[in-house]
């Protein structure tokens, strides 16, 4: 029990001895350890008055203090009062003063009105038009302009006024006008080059020659990706070099749209990609079509030529098919005249495959060509369906590409179709005069053998 309590007040020591805390303090008796006891009460009084010392002394302070406040707070409340009264009295002046102004302004407020609604409907035809390419700066003049008339406190200048017409009035004179000036223009490849602008009204720009754009949102000259057809393009360079006179010159009166549109319009070898495969294959037998006509056409008027040049002459040439059925029938005069029919004939039969040689497959492909084109037609749908199906029918653009090969496949096979019919025609009409001279020729030589036969 004596250990017990000796711990505990051992522990009591630690927390109120505060100057000794830091010493190893360990009682040996319980004598030493009440005189411990003794000491810490005296040093804990001392601490505790000088506790309440500070305490009073931070309380006069601290009172000084908030008296300080209270006092800075009635002020503050008197400078607040004499400041609302101050605004009141401002206020009502400001009312008088503006329904003073607002009598002197009568109709003028109405003027300023018409001049900021003006000016407003102005700024937005000037960042529309071309002329801006010529005339920078203008449409940012008149939305300045436009705000500062919504302002009651600001009243438009005389200068400013003159100068809203002076704009409207040089926007229609210049609409009317052919002008050359010197700008930049922004190249394809992100070059900027300065260079002579031809502008033709409110309506196109020029510049050596081919036709260039107004960026509208961002105020530059753009090249154009590509130039429309060379019948729009041809009287650039004449209307650049021209002074005085009329050039015939193809003018676009939307203001870019339809140049746009122009620029869109794919050309002859775009169209053919848009084929696909079977376009490719089209094209690839019409040119195979097409050389073979010419090849008929000219091994078959030579022949012709050669047939009608021994018509002229009994004397047998073996360099055309009518000498060679001369040669047989020469060669043949001592045999009976049915016997001499069937030799002719079979001459005759022997010249035929090489007068009609590859006619037959010009026929095929003036056959097989429009077939190719239903078939492209056929696959062009069914992309076009696929299209539908993923994308729906919201975008026309996702269709687009099946429409396109649907459609260009059939004009391939078209095209190619009725010149290959036609060229079949005449090489057919050209071996067919040949084997009936031929043929005319032949039953002439058996009538005059049949004729001496008889004689």
């Amino acid at each position: 029990m004596k250990k017990i309590t000796l711990a505990i007040i051992t522990l009591a020591l630690t927390f109120s001895l505060t100057a000794r805390a830091e010493d190893e303090i360990q009682a040996k008796s319980l004598a030493e350890l009440l005189q411990l006891v003794k000491e810490g009460k005296l040093v804990n009084k001392e601490a505790n008055e000088q506790r309440e010392r500070s305490f009073l002394a931070d309380k006069s302070k601290q009172q000084q203090a908030l008296n300080n406040a209270r006092k800075m707070q009635r002020d503050e409340e008197a400078r607040s009062d004499r400041l609302e009264s101050i605004f009141e009295k401002n206020e009502q002046a400001l009312a008088s003063l503006t329904e003073v102004l607002s009598k002197r302004l009568g109709s003028l407020r109405e003027l300023f009105g018409v001049l900021q609604q003006v000016s407003g409907d102005t700024q937005g035809v000037f960042e529309g038009s071309i002329v801006s390419a010529e005339f920078p700066g203008r449409g940012e003049w008149l939305g300045e302009f436009a705000q500062s008339m919504g302002k009651s406190s600001k009243l438009a200048t005389i200068e400013e006024i003159e100068r809203l017409w002076f704009e409207l009035q040089r926007e229609m004179t210049e609409s009317s006008k052919v002008s050359k000036f010197t700008a930049k223009v922004n190249k394809l490849d992100g070059e900027v080059v300065e260079q002579e602008i031809v502008r033709i009204g409110t309506f196109n720009l020029i510049s050596n020659g081919e036709y260039v754009s107004y960026d509208i949102e961002n105020g530059i000259i753009k090249e154009l990706a590509r130039q429309p057809a060379a019948r729009f393009v041809d009287s650039t360079g004449e209307l650049e070099a021209a002074t005085s006179g009329f050039v015939p010159f193809g003018l676009d009166p939307t203001r870019g749209q339809l140049l746009a549109l122009q620029v869109q319009v794919p050309t002859l070898e775009e169209r053919v990609h848009q084929g696909g495969t079977p376009g490719y294959v089209i094209i690839a037998l019409g040119i195979i079509a097409l050389l073979l006509s010419a090849e008929r056409f000219t091994t078959l008027n030579i022949v012709a030529s050669r047939v009608r040049a021994q018509m002229k002459t009994a004397t047998a040439n073996l360099n055309n098919p009518l000498g060679r059925v001369l040669a047989v029938y020469h060669d043949n005069l001592n045999i009976d005249a049915e016997t001499l029919q069937l030799k002719l004939d079979e001459a005759i039969l022997k010249e035929q495959p090489a007068l009609q040689a590859r006619i037959s497959f010009i026929k095929i492909i003036s056959m097989v060509a429009p077939l190719l084109g239903l078939l492209g037609t056929v696959i062009g749908m069914i992309i076009t369906f696929q299209a539908i199906t993923l994308f729906g029918t919201g975008d026309p653009k996702t269709m687009a590409g099946g429409i396109s090969q649907a459609l260009i496949t059939t004009v391939l096979g078209l095209v190619v179709a009725i010149p290959t019919v036609l060229l079949h025609s005449i090489v057919q009409s050209r071996s067919s005069g040949v084997l009936h001279i031929l043929t005319e020729q032949s039953a002439g030589l058996i009538a005059e053998h049949a004729e001496k036969a008889g004689k």
